[in-house]
């Protein structure tokens, strides 16, 4: 895959120019990502580890929060060492990794996110019709489907950027590695390039974006029909809105980014509007999507109780004694049974 290019380094400029914001951001940016990781790990291991969790909604969520741990350590670890760092140099094959996982995740989490909307779609249009519909084997093609088609969409970047000649700066004015800043430094003839990001990465974020809004317009019209509660009807709204905001920081800057040409003038707009799908997105996807569910709340509960039980057995089994005494007397108290 390596070119034949004087150049075999790159330099990240990073997010902004200001050095006296690289401390501040530092603190802000480990942060946000300590929360990503231990966020979605949580739900991971939930998803995984509770039975009343293995249905299809969960299994997709699963891989969503995945996707959500490798999508932002694809990028933002490096961030923070540049941010802390005089040394911001990147190898060019590290560079042209980081490129192929940011695409191959980015791209897996876009179609995703249209799987889960079918996936409601046919839980609350066609109830009847679900556990035929999305069984478990249709569950696993699906999510193996966007799995495979993101990692080839992005195979085929890698390989299209790596052939390129960088003769010139080796400046990339971004915080990471991405096709556009790349093409920029590019001496050759990068029309194929330019063109594959336009339709191709286009596609693949146009197509999912509409089917996500066919998706839950379907939805919406369902439970106005169905749904005769005003509260209820309320709170099912709520949940459609709340998802679709998710959905629409994710797809609306990339869309942005991605299906209009590049020019200099805007590199410093994309370095802001890359934050918001790479940072951002994977923040809410937890809270938005699963923290929300009071299924999930109950399995974090009974996880933690599980946990207080193996580390402290005695207190455990004195608590069931005493459950056991209150069941007998008869007599409850509000803090009692909780």
């Amino acid at each position: 895959m390596l070119n034949h290019s004087s150049v075999t380094e790159f330099l990240l400029l990073g997010v902004t120019d200001i050095q006296e914001l690289w401390p501040f951001l530092f603190v802000v940016f480990l942060a946000i990502y300590l929360i990503i990781v231990a966020g979605n790990g949580a739900i991971l291991m939930i998803v995984i580890c509770d039975p009343k969790l293995h249905s299809p909604m969960y299994f997709f969520l699963g891989n969503l929060s995945c996707l959500d741990i490798c999508y932002s350590t694809v990028t933002l670890p490096k961030m923070l060492e540049n941010l802390i760092s005089p040394n911001k140099a990147i190898s060019f094959v590290g560079c042209i990794s980081q490129l192929h996982f940011f695409h191959f995740l980015g791209s897996t989490e876009v179609m995703l996110l249209a799987v889960m909307a079918f996936d409601r779609f046919v839980a609350i249009c066609k109830p009847l019709r679900y556990t035929l519909i999305m069984n478990y084997q249709r569950c696993t093609q699906m999510a193996g489907t966007v799995w495979v088609i993101g990692f080839f969409h992005a195979l085929m970047h890698s390989i299209m950027t790596s052939n390129l000649t960088f003769c010139g700066s080796n400046h990339i004015h971004h915080f990471f590695c991405d096709i556009k800043p790349l093409i920029e430094l590019a001496c050759g003839n990068t029309e194929l390039n330019q063109w594959l990001l336009n339709t191709v990465t286009g596609t693949i974020a146009m197509c999912p974006f509409f089917l996500t809004i066919l998706s839950y317009s379907c939805i919406i019209t369902s439970l106005l029909f169905k749904i005769r509660s005003c509260s209820a009807l309320h709170k099912a709204l709520s949940t459609c809105a709340s998802h679709f905001m998710v959905v629409a920081l994710l797809y609306v800057p990339v869309l942005v980014t991605y299906a209009r040409p590049s020019s200099g003038s805007s590199m410093d707009q994309e370095r802001v509007i890359a934050i918001m799908y790479t940072v951002v997105t994977p923040v809410l996807n937890p809270l938005i999507y699963t923290l929300r569910n009071k299924d999930v709340k109950k399995a974090l509960i009974r996880a933690v109780r599980r946990n207080y039980r193996l580390r402290n057995p005695e207190n455990a089994s004195e608590a069931k004694r005493s459950g056991n005494e209150i069941v007998e007397t008869g007599i409850y108290t509000a803090s009692q049974i909780v």
